[in-house]
């Protein structure tokens, strides 16, 4: 008899068919988010579970699971998992990094461009059949080009996006918790600044940060107000990261010229404030919404959890384990 699992989103037919070599799938066609109570009846009697990255795994969810083996993210962030409730509980858990480092990038800089140059305020104008033609002012936005473009958090995303700063010949101001080597700043030619200074210096603010409870409200009214009025502020991380509340008053009050959000707080309800603020471009949390990025990102998922639950040629070993000290402690037994 096949082991059973736990798929908690939709996802591609095709992956649900490899899942089925090896196993009993659960899966979850309406796509709609299980709350905690159905989340933990139907992952009861599973010995994994695929995740799409909202789904939390703790401590009273693993109590209510005793045959659970492993959970298997499709996200590189895991903030959802209680890692040391996990781990004391013998689960292996993984995730999918570094998969859609560059389509990430690519919104970055789609949001940036937008929130720069109004592009979203300009739509409507022409849809809405009130366009007269040319004025010296119309929907006025900044510079990219020969400007300074500030990352917070120079991880491979944060890479990604100075990489293409070069084409529009900005210069790239980071912080980073730890200042990356010689070689790989000469190669995404940035220099390396304090938080505060990056957040006075720079035309445009791009966080790439991973989310954890010391980065929670990272931007907020004082760092907002540190930022030059006619930069842009883009997020690309975690809800969280930002303060959505003073980022509202913030644009308000015109104390910075725009911002582009894919990621908010509480999400998927979004702060009223936001929904008031002008100069806004936001998206749906859709970094890796490519094809060929969302296919690779399932696909790493399944590997991770067909091998972590002993199957497959790399059985017991699977590609991306955010707690090798339970595979450890499984060999050793």
């Amino acid at each position: 008899m096949k082991e059973k699992i736990l798929v908690a989103r939709a996802t591609f037919p095709d992956i649900i068919a490899r899942l089925e070599e090896h196993f009993e799938v659960e899966r979850n066609p309406d796509d709609v988010p299980f709350k905690p109570d159905e989340l933990r009846r139907r992952i009861s009697d599973k010995a994994g579970a695929m995740l799409m990255g909202g789904e939390r795994i703790d401590a009273p969810l693993i109590e209510a699971a005793p045959s659970l083996r492993a959970v298997s993210n499709c996200a590189a962030g895991h903030n959802n998992f209680d890692l040391p409730a996990i781990t004391r509980a013998g689960i292996v858990a993984t995730n999918t990094p570094d998969i859609s480092n560059e389509s990430v990038a690519d919104l970055a800089w789609g949001l940036m461009i937008c929130a720069a140059r109004r592009m979203l305020e300009s739509d409507a104008h022409v849809r809405s059949g009130t366009w007269r033609g040319f004025a010296y002012d119309l929907f006025l936005g900044v510079d990219l080009h020969h400007s300074t473009l500030g990352i917070v958090g120079m991880g491979r995303i944060g890479q990604a996006i100075a990489r293409r700063a070069a084409g529009f010949r900005m210069k790239v101001i980071y912080h980073n918790r730890s200042r990356l080597g010689a070689e790989l700043e000469q190669e995404c030619r940035a220099e390396h600044v304090s938080r505060d200074d990056l957040l006075a210096r720079a035309d445009h603010v791009m966080l790439t940060v991973p989310y954890s409870p010391g980065a929670h409200h990272l931007i907020g009214e004082r760092e907002l107000r540190l930022m030059k009025r006619s930069a842009t502020l883009v997020n690309v991380a975690r809800g969280g990261i930002v303060d959505d509340v003073a980022l509202a008053a913030a644009l308000v009050e015109g104390r910075i010229a725009a911002c582009g959000l894919d990621v908010f707080e509480n999400e998927p309800a979004i702060a009223p404030a936001l929904l008031q603020a002008p100069n806004l471009v936001m998206t749906p949390h859709i970094g890796s919404a490519t094809t060929a990025a969302r296919r690779a990102l399932a696909n790493l998922a399944v590997d991770n959890l067909i091998a972590a639950l002993g199957y497959g040629a790399d059985a017991h070993r699977p590609p991306n384990t955010l707690n090798p000290e339970v595979l450890q402690q499984s060999q050793r037994a």
